[in-house]
């Protein structure tokens, strides 16, 4: 089994990643126009039971069997690795039957007394098919991360998107006439397709890795150890998950209850919710899908480097990673900023530039909670995670219910900020106890503003020119663009990244 390096997996993934937003913004323009701001909330209301059933069938296995099958590749363990990865199949595609079989019979009372939504009945009951070939894909999918075999994960995720756009498609026009409950469905249904045709891919996939790579090696633990340490490592991964995807779905039914409160009818509510959680919200994780790919990367790279004990190499990875997180993140909020006022409108033809201004200054802190997730994760501090997991959910619940009925859409915003910046704070320095990393302040804060600050100027004062000359689509592609090359050269001028720090790529 060839040797993948940090960036390779990475660069494998966000190349996946970016075609996957792609075709997902299309996907969303399509259905904001199908089905409007108030369809597009329906849907939204739908998506944390969606996630919280990920989380509790196979999110504390997938990143488990990520790190384990690194560290028993890194000892040269074979056989320990497909004893890990059966036993995981076996486990979530049983969890994933269970809970589908709960949301199915069950729907009727979870959309009306749990989301005072009766709409979303039917979309729940489509929903809950998809859970078995869900977790047992995202199981596959992990084994193929701890081997740094990114590229078929990566083809999975685009082929699952595509699949998603093909009924939504073919659906949504002829299901809308009935009701938008109806065109909610239609994207469920896409959802449901695309997990059952992605996990029939990755088993294909499994099937013909095995053949050309034929590495035959009896387990050296036995089926009980092996058991034992799939789930007592799955189980404090799978609370933060469930926490969080609870607490999240906590949030998504607060905010346009706390609307209501706040002055909006019904209607004005869940339009609001749909346009920031539906279209702004996208918007903002856009560029994440670089440093989402590295975060998955570094799970295994890191587990390996501790699993052989090499320090030198963790300090280095968290170090350059940390360093390239706060350039891109930066880079990032400055684009939001500077274009808000015409992004939504380009995309979406609504306007969500107060979103997209409040949410484009919290992002670079979005942007590095989920890359230090991914390196604490890799270093064994689950319980640490689970424990901030629950203070930053504390504190935007808190803001929802008491800042919402006050200050509207932007007291969920502020909330969410502030929980950001005390769980990047926390996860920060508990990264630099464990793996002694120094923070450097210079390059990691301060030129990437001085950076994004200057190539602001510039771009705001040439770009309404290119808009009046260019009109507004290819006059915001361009200027995109441009201050993206000014904001690489400025980062490169001063110095804040250099050619040394490239070498992460070859680790």
């Amino acid at each position: 089994m060839t040797k993948k390096s940090i960036i390779a997996s990475a660069a494998i993934l966000t190349l996946a990643g970016i075609i996957t937003r792609l075709l997902g913004f299309v996907y969303r323009i399509y259905m904001s126009n199908v089905i409007g701001a108030e369809g597009m909330g329906l849907y939204q209301l739908i998506m944390p039971v969606y996630a919280l059933a990920w989380s509790l069938s196979c999110s504390g296995f997938t990143t488990t069997l990520s790190k384990l099958t690194a560290q028993e590749k890194a000892k040269g363990q074979y056989g320990n690795m497909s004893r890990f990865l059966n036993q995981s199949i076996i486990i979530t595609s049983f969890i994933g039957l269970f809970i589908g079989l709960l949301l199915f019979f069950f729907s009727e009372a979870i959309a009306i007394y749990i989301f005072k939504e009766p709409r979303i009945i039917l979309s729940l009951r489509i929903l809950a098919l998809g859970f078995p070939f869900m977790a047992a894909g995202s199981c596959i999918r992990g084994y193929f991360f701890g081997l740094h075999e990114a590229s078929i994960p990566a083809v999975s995720q685009v082929f699952e998107q595509v699949v998603r756009m093909f009924f939504i498609y073919i659906l949504a026009s002829t299901l809308m006439p009935r009701g938008i409950e109806y065109a909610a469905a239609a994207a469920v249904i896409g959802i449901v397709a695309g997990e059952i045709l992605s996990f029939l891919y990755v088993i294909y996939a499994y099937s013909d890795f095995k053949k050309k790579n034929t590495v035959s090696k009896k387990p050296s633990i036995t089926h009980s150890k092996s058991l034992y340490t799939l789930v007592s490592m799955s189980i404090p991964l799978t609370l933060n998950r469930v926490s969080g995807s609870l607490l999240s779905t906590v949030e998504n039914l607060l905010i346009p209850r706390r609307l209501l409160a706040y002055g909006l009818t019904n209607t004005e509510a869940i339009s609001e919710f749909g346009k920031i959680t539906g279209m702004a919200m996208p918007l903002i994780q856009f560029p994440s899908v670089i440093l989402v790919s590295l975060a998955i990367s570094l799970v295994p790279a890191i587990s390996e480097a501790m699993a052989v004990k090499n320090y030198s190499k963790i300090n280095f990875t968290v170090s350059k990673t940390v360093l390239f997180t706060t350039v891109i993140g930066v880079g990032a909020a400055g684009g939001f900023i500077l274009f808000a006022d015409m992004l939504g409108q380009v995309i979406y033809g609504q306007d969500i530039s107060r979103m997209l201004l409040y949410l484009g200054i919290l992002s670079p802190f979005l942007y590095m909670q989920m890359v230090l997730s991914g390196i604490l994760n890799g270093l064994g501090q689950q319980v640490f995670i689970f424990r901030n997991g629950l203070i930053s959910s504390a504190i935007s619940i808190g803001f929802i219910y008491f800042a919402v009925p006050v200050m509207g859409i932007s007291g969920f915003i502020l909330g969410w900020f502030i929980s950001l910046l005390i769980l990047c704070t926390l996860n920060l320095d508990r990264i630099k106890k464990i793996a002694n990393i120094e923070i450097d302040p210079i390059n990691w804060f301060f030129k990437p503003i001085i950076s994004v600050i200057a190539t602001f100027f510039i771009v705001s004062f040439i770009k309404e020119h290119i808009y009046y000359i260019l009109g507004d689509v290819i006059g915001l592609i361009l200027s995109i663009v441009i201050m993206g090359i000014l904001y690489l050269t400025f980062i490169l001028f001063t110095g804040c990244i250099s050619k040394d720090d490239f070498k992460i790529l070859k680790n």
